[in-house]
This record gives C-alpha cells, structure tokens and sequence, in this order.
C-alpha cells in the first residue's frame, strides 16, 4: 500500500483545478540544472517532483534528436527509380536493335518489323495531299516515289499535275547521283541515276501501305472510254498510259496530235492506251470519234497513276505534262532507232492516228460520200481527155500567226496560196498530157477554212467548200438567218460569229450568255492561274454540244482533204496543217503531195 502524500510539504506545489496542466512551452536552464542536483544528491529514484513538472524542450531551440530529412522531389537527385532505370535500359536496348536491324537486316524491309503497325497506322502519316515523298528501300538507300490519296478524284487538276511536275523534278535532281550542272535539265532523261521506285514496287516491299487495305476508301473515279462496268473480272495491266483529253488550249488540233504521239509511244514501249474524258472542253470523246481500242485489262488503282516521273509503270499525260514526259519518253526509243526526229515523231503519230482517227458513223458516211462525190468529179469527161487534179487549201486564220517573219503579225496573202495551186494544176497537165497540151485546164480546188470570211473573197468565191454538213457562221449570217420582214425594228441582242478565225476566247465564250459571257473563259488573274480557271469551268450542256459541233466540222473537213486531194496546200504554222502531214504519210510528204507555203519549213510535230 502506497503512503499517502501530505499536501501541506512546502516542496509540493498543488495545481489549482482551473489551471491546464499541459507541459509549459519554455522553462529556464537554472531550474533544470538545481532539479538534477536534488536528484543526484538523495535516492536513486526521481523526485516525486518530476512526475509534476516536466517541460519538454522548447520548439525554438536546437532539437535533442536530428530531424529526419525530406524526399526530394527531383527523381535523378538521388537514385532513380525502379520505373525509370527501366525506361531507360528498355529505351538503349531498343535503339540498339534498330541499329542493329539496319545494318544486319539485308533481306528485311526496314519497315517490315513493324508490317501490321505501319498498314494501320502509316496512312495517317502520309501526305493528304498529292506530292513526292522520300523513302529508305530494304538496303536503307533513300529512294522517292509520289503518294496521291487514295480517295483523291480521277483525274487531278490541272493544276495539281503541273505543281506535282516541278515537286517531281526537284526531288530527282536532290536524290540523282550525277552532280553535275546540266543535271536540272536531263534528270528525266537520265533512268540510271534517277532514284525512283514506283507506287507498286514500294508496296510490295512494304514501304507504302498496301492497295489492299482500306480498299472501300480507293477512288474508282475517272471516264475511261470505251470502258464498260464489268471489268472486275479483268487483270490490272502491267503497265498503262492514260492520255487526259484537258487543256488550256482551246484548239482540238493540239490535243488530237499530243494523244495520237503518246498512242504510239504506249505501243513501241508495251504499255497499254487509255482515254479520259472527264474534263474535255469538246464534250463526250464518242460525240466526234468512235470508241478506240479498249486493252483486255482493267485500269490500276487510280493512286498508282503518276504524272512524273517518265520511269512511272503507269502515266498519265496531259497538257500540263506533255512537253516533259513525251521528250523523254522518245529518248528511249532513240537508243535503239536511227530515224531523224521529225521522222520519229511522224511515225508515233501515224501510229495513232491509223488507229484513233474514226469519226462518228453518221459523219464517217457523209465523208466517205463526200469524198466520192469529188472523186467522181475529176474523172475524165467529154471536154477533157485526162483526169482533172483535186487540190485542197486548208487556211488558218484566227489567233495562229505564221511563222515566215514577214508575215509573222498578219497572214499569208490568198495570193500566195492561189499561185501554188495554178503551179500544181499545170505541173499535173504538163505529166499527164504533154508540155504542148491545148485542151481546158479544168480542176477542183477545196477549201477548208477557220475563217468564214475566206470563203467570200472574190479569189476564193468559185472554190469548193471540203464539207457543208457543218458550216461556220459569220454574224452577217446570224443576222440574215434572224430577220423578220414583218418587225420593222426587232430588238435582236448584239451577235457575233467566226469572222476572223478561230479566237480561243470566243471558243470559251461559246454559248455563254451576254450578261454573263466571262463565265466560261479561263483568264488568267494575278490572283488565279489559267490551269485552275480552265479546272473551275462548268459549262452547260449547250455550250458542250456547240463545242462538239465545231470540232466535229474542223475534223470533217481534214477528213475530206486527206482523202480526196492528190495535192494539199497548207501553212505548217497551223496544227491542222501538220495533222494533214500525218494523214497523207511520209511517202507523200517526201513526194510532194504534202506542200507547205510558209516559209521554208518542213513537216513538224509537236512543239516540244
């Protein structure tokens, strides 16, 4: 049993009740230090003192025991983590293996190890928009090749297709191995040292996402002609030319020579031939010829169809690239020819137009009929004892100027025309019946003409027209064609017509009204290009349908020429002219039977 405590000891101190009894906040050394001494001076247990008052150390003073120091926030202050050591390690072996993969793996893709991960995912990296893109090939050379969406529409613009051209070259010249300074200028020439691997190759090798994935996004856009709706059993050709029939050129006659020379570059090189209408500014291809020649293949994926560079398993060739891609395209066949060029790009034209030039039936009856008509009437009658020479003058006025320098702001004088024909009647008469022949001179002379207004001079007046199923109209024309003897003054809105020739803007103006007569012309602004002016017409179906009709009488015409004259007389300034060439031949062009007036120029093609 414990003692019981007397509370009167001078040496207890009682707390009064209201007095909070927690340990005070400070206390002094001098008190501390004469409890010890008391302690130490008396028994070996505590003062019962201590068990009252024991203030605990002060907060403001130095701490008995180290305090214990803080984690620092920074995770490479002290020793990393377990999570980021392995980042780390997973991040050097990883690279590691792609070094590795790229140096050791010979016979693997460099994309390959990621095949499932790139088809998925490698179509949101490409380009969204048609351009040349740079890739590693499974050696890791750096290779190029040209990416189009695939949802992209058959054809591109023309505007596209020009800006692709000059990507296209820039990214030969970067990746050719010749540096030399005419690189620029025969890069297209040059096949060995152009890097390119084409659309189809880089799939196969799994450096493009493959044609079949995602195949319900592929466009299968584009009027190939000829082409019907079931083609799906059909196999993809190996490799194609697709010739656009789209143009800046208002003229028909450029767009029939171009399609004719790559007709027959696709046959010398084993490619095979389509024709797309799409955009044609005549109409529908089948309006004026027949349906040409149809390969017993299908078209390739429309993305496969490249318009650069001329290496391209599949080509696509129009206005905007045909002064590229036909040069070098007839320089691999002058490795293994000897022709001259002219000779060279005859005989492709030949090719094309032997087997494209098919007017429409109705109009290949009337030429046909047309051209008998005239033979008959050359024929040996009662007041001649030979046969009369038939000789067709084709005149081109309009917006072509010659190329003889006198004449180069004007055009070639009737005159000079006439004095050729009266040349070739008499050298036929002096062949055929004798120096000394004193019988009629007869002859028929046709004339085919862009300018309405040629067929009215006093020179010209006797002439035959080659074909009056479809005739240009002047405005005297219109205007005697819409008169009304019974309105004394009819309103009749200001006309015009083809007095003059041929202008491209009245081609484009063609069927316009005249509140609204610049819709359909593709004029160039600073702040728009011709290529996107022409892409941005939308003419209706009556502008469409009077287009037609002019080149439908514009080929008529060289129809009846060609197969009806023993001679022809034309200005090689005019494309009409040089089709004439194509059409009479080679023998008739080195013979004389094809006979050119403007200076002393010979048969050209193109002008590349």
């Amino acid at each position: 049993m414990m003692p019981q405590i007397d509370v009167s000891d001078s040496r207890l101190l009682v707390v009064p009740p209201r007095m909070n009894l927690r340990r005070t906040a400070s206390y002094n050394l001098h008190d501390r230090a004469q409890a010890q001494d008391f302690a130490s001076s008396s028994s070996s247990q505590p003062p019962l003192s201590s068990l009252f008052y024991s203030p605990p150390p002060s907060p403001s003073l130095p701490s008995l025991v180290p305090r214990r120091k803080r984690s620092s926030s920074n995770p490479f202050s002290g020793r990393p983590s377990r999570v980021i050591r392995f980042v780390f390690y997973f991040t050097i072996l990883s690279f590691s293996g792609y070094i590795l993969m790229r140096f050791f793996g010979r016979n693997m893709s460099s994309l390959s190890i990621l095949e499932e991960e790139y088809n998925m995912v490698a179509q949101d990296d490409l380009p969204d928009f048609p351009t040349p893109i740079v890739i590693d090939d499974n050696l890791g050379r750096s290779k190029w090749t040209v990416s189009i969406p695939r949802n992209y529409r058959f054809p591109l613009s023309m505007e596209t297709y020009s800006e692709m051209m000059g990507h296209c070259r820039e990214a030969a010249i970067r990746q050719t191995t010749d540096s030399s300074p005419t690189a620029s200028q025969s890069v297209l020439k040059k096949h060995t040292s152009n890097r390119f691997i084409d659309v189809a190759e880089a799939e196969k090798m799994h450096l493009l996402p493959s044609s079949n994935i995602l195949s319900s996004k592929r466009s299968r856009s584009g009027n190939f002609v000829g082409l019907g709706d079931n083609i799906e059993n059909l196999p993809v050709c190996r490799s194609t030319i697709v010739y656009v029939l789209e143009s800046t050129n208002a003229g028909i006659g450029q767009a029939l020579m171009s399609m004719w020379t790559a007709y027959g570059l696709a046959k010398e090189l084993g490619k095979d031939f389509f024709i797309d209408d799409t955009r044609w500014a005549y109409g529908t291809y089948t309006d004026i010829f027949q349906t040409p020649p149809v390969p017993k293949c299908r078209p390739p994926p429309r993305h496969h169809i490249l318009p650069c560079p001329a290496e391209a398993r599949h080509l696509v060739i129009s206005n905007t690239n045909a002064n590229e891609i036909i040069p070098a395209l007839v320089a691999k066949l002058d490795e293994q020819s000897q022709m001259s060029d002219a000779k060279q790009l005859f005989t492709l034209a030949r090719a094309g137009y032997s087997a494209l030039f098919k007017l429409n039936k109705a109009d290949e009856s009337y030429t046909e009929t047309r051209i008998r008509e005239i033979q008959n009437k050359a024929k040996a009658g009662e007041t001649s004892s030979t046969d009369a020479p038939v000789i067709g003058m084709h005149i081109r006025h309009g917006d072509r100027h010659p190329l003889e320098f006198q004449y180069k702001d004007t055009y070639i004088p009737a005159e000079v025309y006439l004095s050729k024909v009266q040349t070739l009647i008499d050298a036929h008469y002096n062949e055929t019946a004798g120096a000394n022949y004193k019988g009629t001179r007869d002859s028929i002379t046709m004339l085919a003409s862009d300018d309405p207004n040629a067929y009215l001079e006093d020179e010209m007046s006797s002439l035959l027209p080659a074909q009056d199923r479809i005739q240009l109209a002047s405005k005297d024309n219109i205007e005697d064609a819409n008169y009304d003897p019974h309105v004394l003054h009819r309103f009749v809105e200001n006309t015009f017509g083809w007095e003059g020739g041929f202008f491209a803007p009245m081609f484009w103006h063609l069927g316009s009204e005249a509140k609204d007569n610049s819709a359909n012309a593709p004029a160039a602004s600073p702040y728009i290009s011709e290529l996107r002016a022409v892409s941005r017409m939308k003419p209706t179906e009556q502008t469409l349908r009077l287009r037609s009709l002019l080149g439908r009488a514009y080929m008529m015409d060289l129809a009846v020429l060609s197969g009806a004259s023993d001679k022809v007389v034309c200005a090689v300034s005019a494309i009409g002219c040089r089709i004439l060439g194509v059409m009479m031949g080679w023998e008739g062009i080195e013979s004389g039977t094809w006979i050119n007036v403007d200076g002393d120029y010979e048969w050209r093609g193109l002008d590349l």
